[in-house]
Formats: structure tokens, sequence, C-alpha cells
């Protein structure tokens, strides 16, 4: 009997070890990435009745997610109604069209403006904080949700997104990386991945496979093949964002779009890569030069404002805002815990300290202040101006353009289905969030990366978990 225990406990090692160097294991999804689109969808799949593993490469899950700050747009939510804003899904489309220079794939931004307000409730029946509604750029109207006093939206949404993948079971698998897609006679059959820390590779089995790996914004060698002219610039986005999606998808013949639309974000803490939120000029902050003169509409587009601000001495320009922007809005607080933002009490001391002209400065305030009372910026056709910039001390933040989203990637229909070069689709293969192209066109407006990442990444999240019954 003794002699038959200890054979047992042998064999019982050697099937863990065995294990351990790399058996296959079996379920029913798998998502590539653990951002928000990743782990929206990893909640909708479970809630839709799979089984889920999700790998992260990072040793945190978030990606680029969790330095989102202005918002994440939706039309027609309660929140808007209780605040008296009147908007429409129709007017959303017709925002985020012209904002991407009607360059987006329409099938794709009705999907994404028509269930955005639903994607928001989703979030908040979660646990979201998400009743502050502000503006950003190209947006004819407030539609940018974020938590109470315009705290940072991004990480909040991480925060939470990650507790219900959690508590709904879903396997979280970080510092672990997939470095291929398997499949069988053109179906996706799982993963191969690496464990980054034990230096071992092992196989998912899944019925269906969701990438959510994110954009490329963090690969400069592949961002200046497309576009030259961005050789050189800084980013916004986490190291992690590479494009792993591209070679991973190569060999089933995979269908890209628009990987050429590179969008630089205008304000950038320069040599530093910390983005100023859009929120600041939505909340009243004004762009002026060296001269201490306005140059743009600050609420235009992102690629307009950034290729004004190129324009100026340096290539950069000074973000200027007052007291009571800074109390409208709580993410600056982290920039002014930061040292990125100059502080004066009056807008003569502050011109000096920057190294502007007061007199110039204080005339290009006055001048805008009296555009605001009059509701008409006469110089730059601003439209939404919030307030007055007259409530001492006042603030600077030197800024300019870095990379900040890519707009191309993987073609996917409105079901989140991966597409082929020959128009079918790759069956059982799942994609959303910014390593999908189509969404934003030539431009992306601010806000709407995470009305994309979580609408699509529950569309993919759900369909795949039916493909699975």
């Amino acid at each position: 009997m003794k002699r038959i225990l200890i054979a047992l406990l042998v064999a019982v090692a050697a099937i863990g070890l065995l294990g351990s160097c790399g058996s296959k294991e079996t379920t029913d999804i798998v998502i590539i990435g653990g951002g928000g689109a990743g782990l929206s969808a990893a909640v909708e799949a479970v809630d839709n009745g799979a089984k889920v593993i999700l790998v992260e490469k990072m040793p945190v899950v978030g990606g680029n997610t969790n330095y989102a700050t202005g918002g994440i747009n939706a039309a027609g939510t309660r929140f808007q109604k209780e605040l008296g804003i009147e908007d429409s899904p129709e007017l959303f489309y017709k925002d985020t069209m012209k904002g991407g220079q009607e360059l987006n794939d329409p099938d794709l931004v009705r999907v994404m403006t028509g269930e955005a307000a639903a994607s928001v409730e989703w979030l908040a029946s979660l646990g979201a904080d998400l009743s502050d509604v502000g503006r950003l750029g190209g947006h004819s109207v407030n539609r940018s949700h974020r938590p109470t006093g315009g705290a940072a939206v991004g990480g909040h949404i991480v925060q939470t997104l990650e507790a219900a993948a959690r508590d709904r079971g879903v396997d979280i698998r970080t510092w672990t990386s997939a470095i291929a897609i398997l499949g069988k006679d053109g179906k996706v059959t799982g993963v191969r991945v690496q464990d980054l820390q034990n230096d071992k590779e092992y196989e998912i089995s899944a019925k269906a496979v969701i990438i959510t790996t994110g954009g490329f914004g963090a690969n400069p060698e592949l961002i200046a093949s497309l576009d030259p002219s961005l050789k050189g610039f800084g980013t916004t986005n986490h190291k992690g964002a590479t494009g792993d999606a591209f070679d991973l998808v190569e060999s089933y013949n995979v269908a890209l779009v628009d990987m050429k639309q590179i969008q630089t974000h205008p304000t950038v803490v320069p040599n530093n890569g910390t983005m100023i939120t859009e929120a600041v000029r939505g909340n009243g902050a004004i762009l002026v030069s060296r001269g201490g003169e306005r140059f743009i509409n600050e609420l235009d587009t992102r690629d307009v404002v950034s290729e004004a601000t190129l324009q100026q001495a340096n290539g950069t320009a000074m973000l200027v805002f007052d007291q009571e922007i800074r109390e409208s809005l709580s993410a600056i607080e982290s920039y002014v815990k930061s040292g990125l933002v100059t502080e004066a009490d009056s807008l003569e001391s502050l011109a000096e300290a920057i190294g502007a002209p007061s007199d110039a400065l204080a005339a290009t305030v006055a001048e805008y202040n009296g555009f605001v009372v009059a509701n008409n910026d006469s110089d730059y056709n601003r439209k939404s101006m919030a307030r007055t910039l007259d409530n001492a001390p006042f603030y600077a933040v030197e800024v300019g353009p870095a990379v900040h989203h890519t707009m191309g990637g993987i073609k996917i229909n409105t079901e989140a289905r991966v597409i082929n070069a020959d128009g079918g689709f790759v069956e059982s293969l799942y994609a959303a969030g910014e390593c999908t192209g189509g969404v934003h066109g030539a431009n992306r407006l601010g806000g709407n990366a995470l009305a994309d990442i979580v609408t699509f990444g529950r569309i993919a999240g759900r369909n795949a978990a039916l493909s699975t019954r």
C-alpha cells in the first residue's frame, strides 16, 4: 500500500510539472488586452454565459484607458437631461463624421453614437460616477461624461470594470503576452501566450478570441513609417501601445483601414509627455502665443489646434486659465502637484513669468472676456466660452502637440467581427478599441475613444459569447 501511495504521489507531481511546462488550457473566450475595451468585453461576455480568460502583457490592466481624462461621450443620457442639456444621437453622429473629415465608416459611427448612452448607463450600473458633463473640442453640446467635479475619468472606469470583471470570475492574467492566434481551416481556435515572469509558453484553446490590444502610439518606428512628419514626436501613450495586433492577425489576411491617420494631441507638456486634458479648454481656458495673443479657436478639432500650435515659436503655446477654472475641474490639481503649472497673482505677473509682453496678455484676456459676455468670439468663432478669465490667481502651462491616438487598425463590422481582405470575416475572431480602424476617420474627437472602446468592447463580448453557445 505504501508503494502504491508513493507511486500515485509521483504521478500527480509529474502531471503537475507537465502542466506548468506548457499543457493546453481550455475556455470559451480569450481576450487579448486588458484596457477599457478588453475589460468591457470580458464583463459583457460573462454576463452572456461565457467563461473568459483575459491576458494582458503589462503588469496592470487599463492600458491607455488609465490616462483618459476628459470624459466619455454619449448623447441623450439621463445625466444630460438632469442638467438641461438637449442632445441626440443624430447630432453626435454629425459631429463625429465632421470631426473625422467624413473618412469614418458611417455604419460604425451610427453604432457608437446610437449606443453610447446605453454604455454610459451600463457603466453607471456597475458603479461608475459619470454625473459631470462637459464639452470637448468639435462637439456641438456638452456630452463628455466624467466623475463629479470634473475628475479624471479613465482610471475611474478601469477600476469599475476591473472590479466587475473580477467579481464575475474573469481569469485576468497580467504579465502574459499573446504571441500567436491559433486556427485551423480559417477558423480561430485559441491563442499561444508567453508568461513573461516565468518565461514559459503555453496554449489556450477557445471557441472565440477577442483582440483588444490598443493602438500603436508608442511605436515610433511604425508611426514614422506611416507619417514621416511625425518622426521624433513625443507620445502620450503608455509604453505597451505598440501595435501588437497587426503581427497577430497577419496570417489571417485581415483587412486594415486608415493606418496613416495618426492624431496628435495639442496640449501635451513638452519633454514630459503629460497630457493636459481638453476639458481645461472646455471649461474656459485659452491658448496664447509667446506674444501673449490668441491664435486659434481653442475648441476646434485636435488636428487643427495641433497644426496652429506648431506654427508658433518653438512649436508650443501657453494654456492660460484662472482660479475659477481650476476649481471647476479637479483634474487640474494633479498638474499643479506635479509642478507643471505657473501661478501668479495678476495677469501682468503671469506674463512676466512666462516671458510674454504683459500689456499684450492683459489685452488678450480683456478682449476674450468681452467675447464671453457678448457670447460672440469675433476673432476665432469659438462657440463654447464657459466663463470669463478674471478670478486671480492666474495660471499657465506650456503645451505642444504629441502623438496621441492612432485612428487606423483592423477592419471590423458592426458586430465587431474581424473582416478579411476578401470582404468576409474571420470565423470566431472579434476586435474592439484602438486596435481597430474606421470609427474615427481622419481625426478623433475628444471623449470618443471611451465611447468607442466601451460600446464596441461590449458588442464584441456579447457576440463572441453568443457564438460559443
